[in-house]
């Protein structure tokens, strides 16, 4: 699987979480290595790195900074999934390594 060029937007959320359907992803791969800037809602700018598998599951790393002009990091791992439309979902589960700790669920489509 492939995501370069690919643009995602939230669907869901945990509370705990700072992306929202304003967020807005533009994802750029090569070989196995995912890289995405993205901004919307309560992030002001935001940057992601990660390696995708073989099934397209995705490990990555992120940081932003938010509407407070606090930088926030974490971890994520994304498991895709493809609509009927052809169109690619990921459910994501994640951890703030920064802040409170806390962990959450997200799910983020193409569009």
């Amino acid at each position: 699987m492939n995501y370069n060029d690919k643009i995602f937007r939230p669907i869901s959320n945990t509370e705990n979480g700072e992306t929202s359907i304003e967020t807005i992803f533009h994802y750029k791969q090569i070989e196995n290595v995912l890289t995405s800037e993205y901004s919307g809602g309560k992030i002001k700018y935001g940057h992601l790195i990660g390696l995708v598998d073989k099934n397209g599951n995705i490990e990555m790393r992120y940081h932003q900074v938010n509407d407070k002009c606090e930088i926030m990091t974490g971890i994520c791992y994304s498991i895709p999934e493809i609509l009927e439309n052809g169109k690619i979902r990921l459910h994501e589960s994640w951890e703030w390594t920064s802040g409170d700790k806390s962990k959450g669920q997200s799910i983020i489509e193409e569009i």
